[in-house]
């Protein structure tokens, strides 16, 4: 049995390392040794992205009459005459938006309540088209010859930014008529929300009927959002789909670049989106209107994810509209889950979600109550203990009873250090007269790793988090511990765990569960303040409640310290 428990912590240690070393290299910049990413997509120059609007064609779909491959690209305008182009920037109390009359594109979208994590003066820039970024929200209508995201219209006069006492603020677009129909396109903002409505009017100006379709699509360079490439923890950034019949779907961009992703065609709900750490967009039409989804890459190393849905046919001078919505903000739970069914999934937590999702609502609850994200943090660390109370409390017990035959196995391995077989047969003996199971330490813990894992992502994925302040130094708990006091104890406090628990009889196990906690903590010196808040929590209250256990079966807590002088028996 200790051969086994001995082979379990040398994987776990191999393994870490690997994984350590494996982050290392990404972290100062070089290709990972044993899980390579994909070299990001650079982005284009803005003059070449705005000259040159990003093709979104996709494969054929069965269910269109005109296929998804029609959508356009290419440089160059498809309007019949010149307009002059300009952006339009209009805000409102939680957004500030940047439209380019080219097809009514929106080109630049800052978030006013979410400072940028590099410069604290300024908002979060989610959209944009520059030298650094390539990120567009676009649409238009295809099937002959129809205004597309590339028409130059001509933008009404109106009010750009939303007035005390105002709700409401829109922006309106107007395209030429083109293949006999004239598309009017109305952005309304409203306050405090982040989902923007996109009215698109398609006006029959000709002399035959018509049927257009109108196409949405997110277009996007492949590389992370600045600053995230550094660290040593890493989060999903690409487009994902759901729908009623698989979920969510969230694709990788090799997979585009490769042709290996997959995504359901068809359906008749959901949405298209591009995810980012704490924040995300996506496209959201009403349920029960028929919609082809589509990805793939396109032109200047740029990615696109839409969906296309059918106008319907339009007599000579009828119009028929097509309401969507664009969502452009932070990954909060309760908003998203308000605006769509499955929305909020684009707040990522795995294959751990049936768990986090609790502990998240746990959580926010405790924030609603305490006001502080720090102290939050800690009192949902104190009420996990307490409901794994009795479980550890077991793991403890043994590692008590452990402690307490220590010194018999010892000397039993000294007496029998050149007959092996017998030193295992005693071994064993002495485990079944004093009730012992050398495992019982392990298993109550290894029950609640999924619990603490969830609770990780949660802490990592949760924006309430971003610029959260906890107590004098920390002012941002998604950001590393200025000072490295957080670390610093967390190590300690890990070091004494190690001391409390029983010492292994082997020499060169003892020696192992001493380093293993030095490598994890090299790791946490690099991770958010929060999460290191997190774990130090569980290890003070693992400490006192391994504390109390031992006094009270009898067994004084002694300080194991490591002997690195002596060699494996």
């Amino acid at each position: 049995m200790n051969d086994i428990r001995r082979t379990i912590l040398w994987v776990i240690f191999a393994f870490s390392l690997v994984l350590l070393w494996d982050k290392w290299q990404v972290h100062n910049g070089k290709k990972a040794t044993f899980f390579p990413a994909p070299a990001a997509a650079t982005a284009p120059a803005a003059e070449t992205a705005k000259a040159a609007p990003a093709d979104a064609s996709v494969p054929t779909t069965a269910t269109t009459t005109v296929n998804a491959g029609d959508v356009p690209g290419g440089a160059g305008s498809t309007a019949p005459a010149a307009v002059p182009r300009q952006d339009v920037t209009i805000s409102t109390d939680v957004l500030r938006l940047t439209f380019d009359s080219q097809g009514g594109t929106l080109r630049h979208a800052e978030l006013l309540k979410y400072a940028d994590s590099a410069h604290k003066d300024k908002p979060v820039v989610l959209f944009d088209e520059s030298v650094h970024r390539v990120y567009l929200g676009q649409s238009g209508l295809i099937g002959g010859g129809f205004p597309t995201h590339k028409t130059a219209m001509t933008v009404q006069p109106g009010a750009r930014e939303l007035k005390d006492g105002e709700d409401q603020l829109e922006l309106r677009f107007e395209s030429p008529e083109m293949g006999g129909v004239k598309l009017v396109k109305i952005w309304t903002l409203k306050r405090g929300a982040y989902d923007i409505g996109v009215r698109h009017e398609v006006v029959n100006t000709g002399t035959a009927a018509v049927n257009p379709q109108l196409y949405l699509q997110l277009v996007r360079d492949g590389n992370k959002p600045e600053g995230e490439e550094s660290t040593m923890y890493s989060t999903f950034t690409g487009p994902a789909v759901y729908t009623d019949e698989k979920k969510y779907q969230k694709v990788e961009f090799k997979d585009i670049e490769s042709g290996k992703a997959s995504v359901e065609k068809s359906s008749s709900g959901g949405y298209v989106a591009m995810v980012q750490h704490y924040f995300a967009s996506a496209w959201l039409l009403a349920e029960g209107i028929q919609r082809d989804n589509f990805l793939r890459k396109v032109d200047n190393n740029l990615y696109a994810v839409g969906m296309i849905t059918p106008v319907g046919s339009i007599e000579p001078g009828q119009s028929k509209s097509v309401d969507a919505r664009l969502f452009a903000g932070p990954q909060i739970e309760k908003r998203l889950e308000a605006l769509a069914p499955g929305l909020e999934l684009v707040k990522d937590y795995g294959w751990l979600t049936i768990l986090a999702k609790p502990l998240y609502w746990l959580l926010d609850k405790l924030h609603g109550f305490l006001g502080n994200w720090g102290w939050s943090i800690v009192a949902l660390v104190l009420l996990l203990k307490i409901a794994f109370y009795w479980l550890n409390a077991k793991a403890y017990s043994s590692m008590a009873k452990m402690k307490a035959i220590n010194p018999r196995i010892m000397e039993m391995r000294e007496r029998l250090k050149d007959k092996p077989q017998q030193m295992q047969q005693e071994m064993m003996r002495i485990y079944r007269e004093e009730k012992v199971n050398p495992m019982g330490g392990c298993l109550p813990i290894i029950i609640q790793i999924p619990v603490f894992i969830a609770l990780y992502w949660v802490l990592l994925s949760s924006v309430e988090i971003r610029n959260a302040p906890w107590i004098g130094w920390i002012t941002d708990l998604s950001a590393k511990d200025p000072l490295f006091i957080l670390p610093l104890l967390m190590t300690l406090s890990s070091l004494l765990q190690t001391a409390l628990n029983p010492a292994p009889p082997d020499p060169m196990q003892a020696k192992m569960m001493w380093i293993m906690p030095l490598v994890f903590s090299v790791m946490f010196f690099f991770f958010p303040a929060g999460l290191v808040l997190y774990w130090l929590t569980n290890n003070i209250l693992s400490i006192a409640q391994q504390w109390i256990i031992n006094t009270r079966m009898g067994v004084p807590p002694q300080f194991n310290l490591p002997n690195f002088g002596k060699s494996a028996k």
